[in-house]
């Protein structure tokens, strides 16, 4: 059985309150990762004003290069550069229709006949959808709730072969709020260099950490063995409707670009094409304008909306957070099937959720974790709050046990 995507799953849940004419609750989604669907969350003026004014300028209404605009290009290679205890180049830098176009372009560029890629579980199911298109092998290694869904280092060595020719890390995590301090990145690219494999650094939730560890792209390891680095404007700009990212070749050593891979990397850009030009056109002026003070209120706002989530959640029978979340938007909860009379799994409990409550959360089946849900907390506090009451009288109401005896797992 295929694993459903994250849309198809949510699409389906919406579908199931058109069906309910008698709940007359306001929906509440707790299930996709756009903050904008909240007030609270909205991008900079400085980056509405650079696209207005690229669009009005009549400049940026052709074409451009297939690669991406070069100005587009040298901006974010010192953007990315500015973290990096090496420069990049422009041609380092490849622009893309968001992070998932980039994902695309990770996976085909490196397959090849009986090729591998090392994916973690739970994880962004994305990989796994281009993988099968690619013909590519998946092989999930775990990571560890218990020690703050770290990577199971012991099981990428068992999984890894000569076919192996990735592995793909998330951080800050999606699905699980995490964020890897340096210490276990460097483990990471330690271990990927003993298998000779290059690392897919997924980034697209890059310096939304507000916890103990700072953000640390993983480039920083580029001397080491050669990473990937993809990102986006999306989450940290909260425009993820403008579809800008970049896929990025964060290898001083030259390791992995030699000739015949980056003309195989140009030609595929000439097929799949880049964003709107006028977009593109507008990125050095957000980057070079956005002041602090507005990814800080952002971080200020998901933290404290964490923090909500997190205590919220600990009154909530039938459901334990390991681990609290320490960045991205994002955080798995474990569901315990064992203390409820009629649920079946995190589909079930899902779906009837959303029938009886109106919420929707995202069953963790969909990102490689049964019996698991994941919760977006980046929401207006007190919808959040709202959200999180509705789910604990729906499981105080399918637990074996009454209200006050339950005991919490």
């Amino acid at each position: 059985m295929e694993t459903p995507t994250i849309k198809g799953v949510l699409g389906m849940l919406m579908a199931s309150l058109d069906d309910d004419n008698d709940n007359e609750k306001r929906v509440i989604s707790l299930g996709m990762g756009d903050p904008t669907a909240f007030s609270c969350f909205r991008t900079t003026s400085v980056a509405e004003d650079a696209v207005v004014d690229t669009l009005v300028s009549h400049k940026f209404n052709g074409y451009s290069p297939t690669v991406g605009h070069p100005q587009t290009r040298s901006a974010i290679c010192e953007y990315l550069s500015n973290n990096l205890p090496y420069k990049l180049s422009p041609d380092d830098v490849y622009i893309t229709a968001g992070c998932t176009q980039a994902i695309e372009v990770a996976v085909s560029i490196l397959a090849s006949p009986n090729a591998n890629i090392l994916i973690p579980r739970p994880g962004f199911p994305i990989y796994e959808l281009v993988a099968a298109f690619r013909n590519v092998e998946v092989r999930h290694f775990d990571l560890l709730p218990d020690n703050g869904w770290e990577v199971d280092l012991d099981a990428v060595d068992a999984l890894a072969d000569q076919n192996t020719v990735a592995i793909v890390v998330i951080n800050p995590g999606n699905p699980c709020g995490n964020v890897y301090s340096y210490h276990h990145l460097k483990k990471i690219a330690e271990t990927a260099k003993k298998h000779k494999i290059v690392v897919i650094a997924d980034e697209v939730y890059g310096h939304l950490a507000f916890g103990s560890n700072p953000f640390v792209p993983m480039g920083v390891f580029g001397s080491m063995v050669p990473v990937l680095t993809l990102g986006s404007l999306s989450k940290r700009w909260i425009v993820p409707g403008w579809r800008l990212g970049w896929f990025v070749t964060t290898d001083p050593n030259a390791i992995f670009k030699n000739a015949k891979t980056i003309e195989r990397l140009k030609k595929y850009f000439d097929i799949c094409g880049a964003p709107a030009t006028f977009i593109q056109a507008a990125v050095p002026q957000i980057i070079k304008e956005t002041s602090e003070v507005f990814f800080t209120r952002t971080l200020s706002i998901l933290k404290h909306a964490s923090d909500v989530c997190y205590k919220k959640i600990k009154d909530i029978p039938c459901l334990t957070c390991p681990t609290k979340p320490q960045g991205s938007m994002v955080v798995m909860v474990k569901l315990n099937v064992s203390l409820m009379k009629d649920i079946k799994d995190d589909i079930d409990f899902c779906f009837k959720l959303a029938k009886e409550e109106s919420i929707i959360l995202l069953p963790g089946v969909t990102v490689g974790l049964k019996n698991w849900v994941r919760i977006t907390f980046a929401a207006e506090p007190s919808f959040l709050d709202e959200a999180l009451e509705r789910v604990k009288s729906f499981c105080y109401r399918h637990s074996y046990q009454q209200k006050g005896l339950l005991v919490h797992d």
